[in-house]
């Protein structure tokens, strides 16, 4: 009889400490046990810091999210050039899969291409399409440089990378492309407004194999540059799955690599249904981890979800009671020493 009395003594007390936290703090978050609330509250450190309204689990995130990387072709790794953790620029070369079949299709295009131009140019241009045949030439030229541009910074980004290459070397070939695609784009322009003249000729049959033939030499650079995985933004590797040997496939959960722009942090936040309402942007919010105890990260709501989800951090199997959220983003101020991944409680500020 007295042990029963006793339990319900213990029980008594967590439920008062329980309403105290709700009134002090907020609405009682649906994940967030009261025993376990009110241990977090006990060891926050300044009062003020209770001043929210809502509560939600979250997860750190880079500012531009995991952005996954992964192949668009079947093929073999044979080169991994980055490691985790390593800064990287947009349209670096992450990785690279086999590509003798595909620089075979490139060399075997180029020379058609070389011979139909060969063929063009034994004979008397068609009347009306000189500007054309001039603006394709140019056009083509300047796609070709491109490319070589393009290989030219690859070369150099992993010669410094291996400690044979300057900072300088990188630069100039970074200059280059640049000045090659400016180039490109301007020839395309040209070639456009050559093609968009009234009553323009058709080509003769020696025009129309050139422009086969070239286009022919574009698909082959396709397929050789999809041999190439490349950072689809600066920033740092997060993971690098990629080994040397392993076979690539275009699939969704074949993730060669992760990237992420590190440089500022934000917090993807599930908000209960019910707190849907006390959240608006621009509101103030603070978020605490396990990792750094009596510690609070400010930051603001920059993003709210238009539409309720299905909870995807709640810990264990989704059970039928379980409510759909609202998915909140939280930037961060300054640069906290959280990491990417982290699982954080976040905290939403009274007006």
């Amino acid at each position: 009889m007295l042990k029963i009395l006793a339990i319900g003594a213990v029980a008594g007390a967590v439920a008062v400490g329980a309403a105290v936290v709700i009134q002090n703090g907020g609405s009682m978050p649906g994940w967030m046990p009261k025993v376990q609330t009110q241990s977090a509250q006990a060891q926050s450190a300044p009062a003020a810091a209770n001043n929210w309204v809502a509560a939600a689990l979250g997860k750190v995130e880079a500012r531009t999210g995991d952005v996954k990387v992964g192949a668009t072709i079947l093929g073999r790794v044979v080169e991994v050039l980055v490691k985790e953790n390593e800064q990287v620029e947009e349209g670096q070369l992450l990785v690279r899969l086999d590509d003798d079949e595909a620089r075979a299709r490139l060399v075997a295009a180029e020379a058609e291409a070389g011979g139909r131009k060969s063929d063009r140019d034994g004979q008397t241009a068609t009347s009306g399409r000189e500007d054309v045949r001039r603006t394709e030439d140019a056009m083509f030229s300047a796609e070709r440089a491109v490319t070589g541009a393009r290989f030219e910074l690859d070369y150099a980004l992993a010669a410094r990378r291996n400690g044979q290459g300057a900072e300088q070397q990188v630069n100039d070939a970074r200059r280059r492309l640049q000045e090659a695609r400016d180039r490109l784009q301007r020839e395309r322009i040209a070639y456009a407004n050559a093609q968009s003249k009234s009553n323009l000729p058709s080509p003769n049959r020696f025009e129309a194999a050139l422009s086969s033939a070239r286009a022919n030499v574009q698909l082959a650079e396709v397929l050789l540059e999809k041999t190439r995985i490349r950072a689809p933004i600066s920033g740092r590797m997060l993971d690098v799955a990629a080994k040397v040997g392993e076979t690539a496939a275009p699939s969704p959960e074949m993730v060669l690599a992760i990237v992420g722009d590190t440089s500022s942090l934000r917090v993807r936040a599930e908000v209960d249904e019910a707190d849907t309402g006390k959240i608006k942007i621009g509101q103030r919010a603070f978020v605490r981890s396990i990792a750094f105890p009596n510690q609070d990260f400010e930051g603001r709501v920059t993003a709210i979800a238009p539409s309720l989800s299905t909870a995807r951090l709640t810990r264990g199997p989704r059970r039928p009671s379980d409510v759909d959220v609202l998915e909140v983003m939280v930037e961060l101020d300054g640069k906290p020493a959280l990491v990417p991944g982290m699982r954080v409680d976040t905290f939403f500020r009274k007006d």
